[in-house]
């Protein structure tokens, strides 16, 4: 007698991975307590702290508050869901920053021109302007105090697929003329439906602090 083949059932397929529902289970699991303090998103341009004059990159930062002198913020490459991590950013007060040495002092840069030039905005698209733009002068009010350090991961300027190489410092624009304003800011306030000139407009009343001569090195070649 000859025996019957055994066969397999067919593999049920099911419309998700086993690594998707592993992040679903984990989800479930994890408060993710360090990622509820973020309670920020800002938007400006930096440049490279040794090659100021390199293509100027946006960065989404997603910032939290750990104590009234000190904040960090996780940088990505725009604020959609599959933006890329690029780098982080601490800022402090001017307070803390003179406790520092000189050394250091010279990794920092200031916000003032971020501020008052109406690079730096607070992305909104769901609060009326009117109201959002009181709450952002007040965020601005305190940014323009505050010197930040910021490394980039991933020169996303070069194409990179991956974050390769060390670590980038990177500084902030000073004044108008240090890269093409209006072509890089320009089309990031299309983006996301802002304008840089009302911005300086609504913060003409800011008054913007001495900056520290040690800060803001990038743009200080010679010293």
């Amino acid at each position: 007698m000859v025996p019957k083949l055994m066969v397999r059932p067919k593999a049920v397929r099911y419309p998700w991975r086993i690594e998707h529902l592993q992040q679903e289970l984990l989800s479930f699991r994890s408060e993710f307590r360090p990622l509820k303090t973020v309670c920020a998103h800002l938007n400006a341009f930096h440049a490279y702290a040794n090659d100021p004059k390199r293509q100027p990159i946006e960065a989404n930062h997603y910032c939290a508050q750990l104590n009234d002198d000190f904040r960090q913020c996780i940088l990505y490459d725009s604020d959609g869901p599959n933006a890329r991590l690029i780098g982080i950013e601490y800022m402090i007060t001017a307070k803390l920053f003179e406790t520092l040495p000189k050394e250091e002092r010279r990794l920092w840069h200031s916000h003032v021109y971020e501020v008052k030039s109406g690079m730096l905005i607070m992305p909104n698209n769901v609060v009326p302007s009117s109201v959002w733009e009181v709450a952002e002068n007040k965020e601005m009010a305190q940014v323009v105090h505050l010197y930040g350090k910021v490394y980039h991961l991933w020169q996303i300027d070069q194409g990179h697929t991956l974050p390769l190489g060390e670590p980038q410092l990177m500084t902030s624009y000073t004044a108008d003329h240090q890269f093409d304003f209006e072509r890089h800011v320009g089309d990031r306030d299309r983006r996301f439906d802002t304008d840089y000139k009302r911005k300086a407009e609504l913060r003409a009343g800011i008054q913007a602090p001495v900056t520290h001569p040690d800060a803001d090195q990038g743009w200080k070649t010679g010293d």
